[in-house]
């Protein structure tokens, strides 16, 4: 069994579902829903009905196939699994949202990967046997799997309602830490639905933003601009083999994002959507989809929000907590250089 599954590249480890496929299932998603936002975003803006009426709600509607995709590619998937993947991710989001999306393609390209070339007639059963697997799989375990997810984002609401203050800062460093860890917290926050100001999505959006942005400033010096716009804009994750060197450098961005997440809640009233909230700086996508989210504020105060909250905020606060470490000697010269 062990020489057929590793013969069918099928690795059951937390390295390649829970990494791989999770990191994959987000640009899915970024490649479709995402993409469909930030055209639409400019459609509105510059008045082209051709981005905000055909091509946007295109991207959208593709979501699921997008990420049936990306997962069956993160799963090492033969073409004809591959494609057929798409047929499934769309049964997925459709009857379970994301989360559907992901286990109806993970189990039936696993299966898939099975028969795979074990037949004459493979161009048949292979994508016969993704799809059947797949749509079985979305059809019984989706409705109750979103459910599950919408109910946990409907107890995070519950909560930041009942306890803003604590929440903030629980759902901003929480999400923030997901974000700079090898897993898709974009992926994360859309499967829990959060959004709006009560649905912790702006402490989310704020925690992620403190962590790339403070990564970027405190290892400036040794990284320079190529760091800064690397980490700042692409991802803290590139700080993860440093973290595991040295864990304290994790803490001052971490503060950062507990101070800010509450801040954009309690004091700028700041509002997200699922996408926004955990992408952070990354493409600025969090900070489009805040604009998104506040529709009708004034864009100064939009604005004023997003650099207070998303940049200088998270600036100041990691590089004094990161001076107080240096001096006390947990963090030394070198620790947070990259190697990329």
């Amino acid at each position: 069994m062990k020489e057929f599954l590793k013969r069918k590249e099928i690795e059951i480890s937390w390295q390649r579902y829970g990494i791989d496929v999770l990191g994959s299932m987000a640009y899915g998603l970024f490649a479709s829903l995402l993409v469909g936002t930030i055209l639409n975003t400019i459609g509105k803006e510059a008045g082209i009905q051709f981005l905000t009426e055909y091509i946007s709600p295109i991207a959208s509607k593709s979501a699921g196939a997008a990420i049936g995709i990306a997962v069956a590619y993160a799963l090492k998937a033969p073409p004809l699994v591959l494609f057929a993947s798409a047929v499934v991710g769309t049964a997925g989001y459709e009857l379970g949202g994301p989360v559907g999306t992901l286990f109806s393609v993970l189990i039936g390209a696993e299966f898939g990967k099975m028969v795979s070339k074990e037949t004459k007639i493979d161009i048949l059963i292979t994508p016969i046997v993704t799809i059947l697997i797949g749509g079985v799989i979305a059809s019984f375990l989706g409705p109750p799997l979103n459910a599950l997810m919408s109910g946990i984002g409907a107890v995070i609401i519950q909560a930041t309602n009942l306890r803003p203050f604590l929440m903030g800062v629980i759902v901003s460093v929480i999400v923030g830490m997901v974000l700079t860890l090898p897993i898709s917290s974009a992926a994360l926050c859309m499967m829990l639905g959060l959004a709006g100001l009560a649905g912790g999505a702006a402490a989310a959006a704020a925690g992620c933003s403190a962590q790339m942005i403070g990564f970027a400033v405190i290892s400036f010096k040794e990284n320079g601009w190529g760091g800064l716009s690397a980490i700042g804009i692409g991802t803290s994750m590139l700080q993860v083999p440093n973290i595991m060197r040295n864990w304290r450098i994790w803490i001052p961005p971490t503060i950062a994002s507990a101070v800010v997440g509450p801040l954009s809640t309690l004091v700028f009233k700041m509002e997200n959507t699922p996408l926004g909230s955990g992408m952070g700086t990354c493409g600025l996508v969090g900070q489009i989809e805040a604009f998104n989210a506040m529709e009708g504020v004034p864009f100064m105060s939009v604005l004023t929000g997003i650099l207070a909250t998303h940049i200088i905020l998270p600036a100041i606060i990691s590089y004094v907590f990161y001076a107080i470490l240096k001096n006390i000697g947990w963090i030394k010269d070198g620790d947070l250089k990259l190697n990329y």
